[in-house]
């Protein structure tokens, strides 16, 4: 069988761990680029591109191997099984509660069934944590420590597709980390819906009262890991005991991601975010203050309904004036029973293109300067542990790209390297 990820990293984390559930079941595992007898596809529903890019994989398995059964799962298959249920060739649609009882469904499937099976439940039902780490991928591992959110931003379907937020132990955590040093891991990207909200869940019947601070606090001394990184944290979660701990640590990276989405406290309000923007500030602030060399990154969202010109302008402004490294931008686009589908005007598509030129033409120049900053600098890189071309990529503490002829005793080390 073999597997495709559209979206997060939190899918990669859960792809990875389907295939390897899947692999102790029997199953033999293939590139998704090869003739397989099953496809899975875990899909993304952020916005439209992965909706129609999960019609297009499908489309393009029916051509090279028409007999295969095809899967689709993740959020899309929550939000829309129906929908999905009828793209021709598909054979099984799993919902966010069945999507680890994987094994037992495709043992019960044969192609050429009436339609597609479908497997999904209300997302109110969906409460149980399934703990994710991809491994063997690439050099860095993602691990899922955190899912679903309670936040009810107006333009995400998240909460729909994934549920309450809920997480894994401490000790659960732990216990994943140590296997992971075990199999030779360097460097861990910790994932999560809301990871700021770690610490949510049940344990003996009992609520159980954790905390992110707790867990990075006690990560910072297993042994065998030597670099984290968290993967995004909300602003108003960032906790300055959480931005000096970070400072103050050797296996913690100096590398925040921070989603913004507006620099317009107006929009803001509309997207129903829990923080303006002098709070984001202030966080940015505190970070350069402890670690002038972090590189901070920043999601940002253009053509939200109502944005203006002039709101527009704010953000804008608002970026040049921080000390950021790079962003990611997306976007608007519509999803169905959201709030924001009621707030006029709609701002056409025209424009949130062109903003979106716009925002990332600036995340280039930020990142050039933000490089060019370190040029003499000797830094820490973990090198990637394949080739491209005759090339390896690592990346610095501080998340500066490199790229140098491949050498073998480079892949997965880290190594000193004086930028240039």
């Amino acid at each position: 069988m073999a597997f495709h990820t559209l979206g997060c990293k939190l899918n990669f984390s859960e792809t990875s761990t389907l295939g390897r559930m899947m692999e102790k079941d029997g199953f033999v595992r293939k590139e998704f680029d090869d003739t397989a007898d099953v496809y899975v596809i875990n899909t993304c529903s952020v916005t439209d591109n992965a909706d129609k890019e999960c019609r297009q994989i499908v489309r393009r398995i029916q051509r090279r191997a028409p007999g295969s059964m095809v899967v689709i799962t993740g959020c899309y298959a929550q939000l829309k099984p129906r929908e999905i249920a009828e793209i021709p060739g598909v054979d099984l649609v799993l919902g966010a509660a069945e999507k680890f009882n994987i094994a037992d469904h495709i043992r019960e499937l044969t192609k050429g069934d009436d339609g597609a099976k479908v497997c999904s439940c209300d997302i109110e039902d969906v409460n149980t944590f399934h703990s994710s780490y991809s491994i063997n991928d690439r050099t860095r591992t993602f691990l899922k420590v955190q899912d679903g959110c309670d936040y009810t931003c107006s333009f995400c379907t998240i909460p729909m597709a994934r549920g309450i937020s809920r997480s894994d132990s401490v000790e659960g955590v732990l216990k994943n980390v140590r296997e992971l040093a075990g199999n030779g891991v360097k460097e861990i990207v910790l994932t999560g819906v809301n990871l700021g909200d770690f610490g949510k869940g049940f344990e003996g019947g009992k609520k159980r009262e954790e905390s992110f601070f707790e867990l990075i606090q006690q990560l910072d001394e297993v042994e065998g890991i030597e670099r984290y990184r968290i993967s995004s944290i909300e602003p108003n979660l960032l906790t300055d005991e959480i931005i000096d701990f970070v400072a103050a640590s050797k296996k913690f990276m100096p590398h925040f991601h921070i989603p913004l989405q507006s620099g317009s406290n107006e929009i803001l309000a509309l997207m129903r975010r829990r923080y303006r923007r002098e709070l984001y500030a202030e966080k940015v602030a505190r970070i350069k203050e402890k670690m002038p060399h972090c590189a901070i990154g920043v999601d940002v969202i253009v053509g939200f309904p109502s944005e203006s010109d002039a709101h527009f302008q704010e953000t804008c402004d608002f970026l040049h004036g921080l000390d950021v490294s790079y962003l990611h931008v997306f976007t608007y686009s519509e999803r169905d029973n959201t709030h924001a589908l009621s707030i006029k005007p709609v701002v056409p598509v025209n424009v949130r293109q062109e903003r979106n030129k716009a925002l990332r033409n600036l995340s280039h120049k930020k990142m050039s300067f933000f490089t060019e900053q370190h040029v003499g600098q000797t830094r820490t890189v973990l090198f990637e542990s394949h080739s491209k071309d005759g090339m390896m990529e690592g990346y610095t503490d501080n998340y500066i790209k490199v790229s140098t002829p491949f050498r073998e005793e480079w892949s997965n080390k880290i190594v000193d390297w004086e930028l240039r």
